[in-house]
């Protein structure tokens, strides 16, 4: 993907409120000129129009719009990184489907604040060697964290934890981010009982379809 001036990392690190200030307008403003117009139409005329500064102002801190939609990006994997932390630290609940529930609320919280964004932010925004580095330990720690939960719970009889893990971390962020940011979503209370639901099933199903219930 094209960067247009180049590089894909911030000119500036502010140093001063003030321009602390800038840079917080800046993400703000294109967050809704993306979210509105896309990657292809989202222009830095348009950011730096919307944040109210001029198109000068916006390159001392940004060498091109990728840059801005990169950092975006690195700023909705911190906070899903964060939310993670902040969710172990509560403590494991006592049921499967309680844990499973937290897990699919957690992804379905981070997909909420503007889902049209977030469509382009991951489907549009450019890979750098640093952001694909991130985008592997965001998945990593959830998959740990999927997996301990997992291990946690007698009610799982899965065969392969890792594999497992791995499975429901993927399935939940791909059908959260399809279903949150499609045309016609879905409401997120009912999307979040039908994930449970199936993700329950399977943890409880046992490995190769044994533990159910027969006929």
């Amino acid at each position: 993907m094209a960067s247009g001036r180049g590089g894909l990392q911030p000119r500036k690190q502010p140093r001063q409120a003030r321009a602390e200030l800038t840079r917080q307008r800046i993400l703000a403003a294109a967050a809704h000129v993306f979210a509105e117009y896309g990657h292809a139409a989202g222009t830095t005329n348009r950011i730096a129009e919307r944040a109210q500064i001029s198109i000068g102002s916006l390159y001392q801190y940004y060498p091109n719009k990728d840059a801005i939609l990169v950092e975006l990006l690195t700023r909705h994997l911190d906070a899903g990184m964060a939310a993670t932390a902040r969710q172990q630290d509560e403590g494991t609940p006592r049921f499967l489907e309680e844990v499973v529930r937290g897990y699919v609320r957690l992804s379905i919280d981070n997909h909420l604040d503007d889902p049209q964004l977030l469509r382009v932010m991951i489907e549009q925004a450019p890979r750098s060697p640093e952001l694909l580095e991130k985008v592997s330990r965001y998945h990593q720690v959830r998959t740990a964290y999927v997996r301990e939960l997992i291990e946690d719970h007698p009610e799982s009889r899965v065969d392969d934890v890792y594999v497992a893990a791995r499975l429901v971390v993927s399935t939940v962020e791909l059908l959260v981010h399809q279903l949150i940011a499609a045309p016609d979503p879905l409401e997120p209370a009912r999307l979040e009982n039908e994930l449970v639901a199936m993700v329950t099933r399977y943890l409880m199903g046992g490995p190769h379809g044994q533990g159910s219930v027969a006929p």
